[in-house]
């Protein structure tokens, strides 16, 4: 039986729900065979993995959260992806069961024999790995407003990743994840490194300044200055203009909306690494939200400047992997019912 008034957060969880109601437990294992799980951290003094005995579940457990279900941001509250192939891997003791959202409405109790775990592993290699460009949304993040318009600033970079593009807090991959992200590809290693690279993201200090120099000026009908347009942007234009990124007389108005859509995903990476907190991170959403509806007028114009961003940054003229990816996630955003640039208004 449901919870009266009770939504799922997540299609994840949804489809837990309804196996459970119809009392299908591979149905459970099916509904999170493919998904990220999420096993807490355990803190210096604490046994590695936080077993304990639950009534409900009749007897002892481990306790894995789905992402939907991940708790509100807390300093000291991390967790890990697993999956459930690596559970069946590494479980220690027959006996025990897996709680999957443990006293949640959405909760399950799955048995862990050997041929349990064998069953888990199966299911695991049908439904395979999460794949990457998949548009989701946690119903109950932020929605509508300028906070939403915010986060649907960093949507490109959470659907390349399949992560909600709605969320703002305990995790954007895992703690170790985010971490490790912000010091590899950022120099992010402290929340002083953090707020430093916010600043410069938020000032667009990463677009080429003498395209984005040309850009701003044919937009706004002046001389582009030495050279004008790049001959590569052109080129990307009229690509864009085949594959519907722009329309049939559009051009580029700024590459600004890379900086800000990476911006959001560094608030969001800086929360998940334990950097910021959610008071600051609201602050520098809304301020990315505010500066995009001031360089752009609509999340189409903002799609074109993100896809002519990412392009010259990682394809260089090839319409090799990068571009493809700026293709797909333009078209995600910009034509699913259920995306945020459908749904939202851009001002």
């Amino acid at each position: 039986m449901g919870t009266p008034g009770w939504i799922p957060p997540t299609e994840t969880e949804r489809r837990l729900c309804e196996a459970g109601a119809r009392g299908d437990w591979e149905g459970q294992v099916a509904a999170v065979a493919g998904e990220d799980l999420y096993l807490v951290v355990p803190q210096q003094g604490q046994d590695p993995l936080p077993v304990y005995e639950d009534p409900a579940g009749g007897g002892t457990c481990i306790p894995v959260t789905t992402r939907g279900m991940l708790p509100p941001w807390h300093p000291q509250q991390l967790f890990d992806r697993v999956s459930v192939e690596e559970l069946a891997q590494d479980w220690p003791n027959d006996k025990w069961k897996l709680a999957v959202n443990p006293g949640t409405p959405c909760a399950a109790y799955l048995p862990a024999t050997a041929a349990h775990r064998s069953t888990w592993t199966r299911i695991r290699a049908q439904y395979g790995v999460r794949p990457g460009g998949l548009l989701t949304t946690h119903l109950g993040g932020p929605l509508h407003g300028p906070l939403a318009q915010g986060l649907a600033c960093g949507a490109p970079i959470a659907v390349h990743h399949s992560v909600p593009w709605n969320e703002l807090g305990t995790a954007f991959l895992d703690y170790a994840a985010d971490a490790q992200l912000l010091h590899e590809q950022w120099s992010v290693t402290d929340p002083a490194s953090w707020q430093q690279r916010l600043g410069q993201l938020l000032d667009a200090g990463f677009v080429p300044a003498e395209t984005e120099a040309a850009l701003r000026a044919r937009d706004g009908g002046e001389e582009a200055g030495s050279g004008g347009v790049p001959e590569l942007v052109e080129k990307y234009e009229e690509r864009f203009r085949t594959e519907g990124l722009l329309p049939a007389d559009g051009h580029v108005k700024s590459l600004v909306a890379l900086d800000y859509a990476h911006a959001v995903a560094l608030v969001r990476w800086g929360l998940g690494a334990r950097y910021c907190a959610p008071p600051e991170a609201e602050q520098a959403v809304l301020r990315a939200g505010e500066l995009a509806r001031a360089a752009y007028g609509s999340w189409q114009e903002f799609s074109a400047g993100y896809a002519l961003g990412r392009a010259l940054a990682f394809d260089n003229g090839w319409f090799g992997t990068a571009y493809q990816e700026a293709v797909h996630l333009h078209r995600v955003l910009g034509q699913d019912p259920a995306s945020p640039w459908v749904n939202l208004p851009f001002a």
